[in-house]
């Protein structure tokens, strides 16, 4: 009886396959969306094409959650701002980077920010090693390139920025979710975030914006990135635990890769593969061995997962 329940208890619950493919799709779907961005910069840049994709992806939450804006106090309000301001930033920052990256080179320097606060809540040694081995990743994507020198700077700094900005992000997500029900600090959130944005839109990209093919692709880039990942994300989330889902996500880099092959015909060598492989290798150890408690606590979210919103 003992053995059989025992197996029972480690079976996948009903579903479990079915929700691991709506992680990658959602996976998908979001580097998918980022790909789509970069066809938007040539008419509305990446400022303003962030604008596009936080305005949107807001009006669709807030009608989803549909948030009070009343009864909250101070200290909620200054975590919708802090995190409204922290989406406007990290996202002008990758999609600055990826204008001038690789897709797949970008997302793979962005996800450090994540693994290094992973490594942060982590009690373990080990941690340590599977940092090493990201940067290790990180660091052969220059000779991928062909040397350092052919990886623009400016780029790689922007992905920098954009990984510290995602770390930011997750914690300042978990403080809007315990301020607000559901969904509703984020889309307050990302509303804000949008009119942040705003005025390095229109100074950079003009009435270009008010364009209908713009605004269309915007709208694609916001469903993309937002609406259909979240949908397929909270549907996974009900299959399979937490933990599995944090592991699926962490093959961000390589899915990004194959969208910038794909949408963009950015070529991917075999240094960079390579390097990915690394990254994403320690970003799954990483999830892996970091301390339950520690872990849950920073990365305890109103939305599906700490990803890039």
């Amino acid at each position: 009886m003992v053995t059989k329940s025992r197996a029972s208890s480690a079976a996948p619950a009903p579903g479990y396959s079915r929700a691991a493919v709506l992680v990658m799709a959602a996976v998908l779907c979001q580097q998918l969306g980022a790909a789509v961005a970069v066809l938007v910069f040539p008419a509305a840049g990446p400022l303003g094409t962030v604008t596009l994709r936080l305005a949107f992806s807001a009006i669709v939450l807030l009608a989803v959650a549909r948030p009070r804006l009343h009864g909250h106090g101070a200290g909620a309000w200054r975590a919708a701002i802090g995190l409204g301001v922290t989406m406007a930033a990290m996202n002008s920052l990758f999609y600055e980077a990826i204008a001038r990256l690789p897709l797949g080179t970008a997302v793979t320097i962005e996800v450090l920010g994540p693994l290094v606060l992973s490594v942060v809540a982590s009690r373990r040694v080990s941690a340590l090693l599977w940092a090493g081995l990201a940067f290790a990743g990180v660091a052969l994507l220059g000779l991928g390139q062909e040397g350092l020198a052919d990886l623009d700077v400016t780029g790689v700094c922007f992905a920098l920025g954009a990984a510290a900005c995602w770390a930011f992000f997750i914690l300042c997500n978990a403080r809007t979710g315990a301020a607000f029900p559901r969904l509703g600090g984020l889309a307050i959130g990302m509303a804000i975030g949008a009119v942040i944005s705003l005025p390095g839109a229109i100074l950079t990209s003009g009435s270009a914006l008010l364009e209908p093919a713009v605004l269309g692709l915007g709208l694609g880039v916001a469903l993309l990135s937002t609406a259909v990942p979240y949908s397929f994300e909270l549907m996974a989330l009900r299959r399979i635990p937490a933990a599995t889902f944090s592991v699926l996500t962490c093959t961000a880099p390589a899915v990004a890769a194959l969208a910038g092959f794909i949408v963009l015909g950015q070529h991917f060598g075999l240094i960079e593969a390579v390097a990915v492989a690394l990254v994403v290798i320690a970003s799954m150890g990483a999830i892996r061995t970091a301390s339950p408690v520690k872990a849950r606590k920073l990365t305890e979210t109103p939305s599906p997962q700490p990803s890039r919103t």
